[in-house]
């Protein structure tokens, strides 16, 4: 699973940590998830994407292997 996760921090200006404090998880989570080492609940993935103002599959796209 890719996200955009990184690029959507920087186009509202958010850290790592603003984000995991908006969606109630640990900044390493949400370092995690930006690196492709932890593949989000459908959940956590909503809370993000939410974040953000955008829909899950804008943030968050399958990789032909998943």
């Amino acid at each position: 699973m890719k996200n955009s996760i990184k690029v959507q921090r920087a186009m509202h200006d958010m850290t790592q940590q603003e984000l995991a404090d908006r969606v109630g998880v640990s900044r390493q989570t949400i370092n995690a998830v930006e690196l492709g080492k932890y593949v989000p609940s459908a959940v956590l993935a909503m809370k993000v994407a939410a974040a953000f103002g955008r829909r899950v599959e804008e943030v968050f796209t399958l990789e032909e292997e998943d």
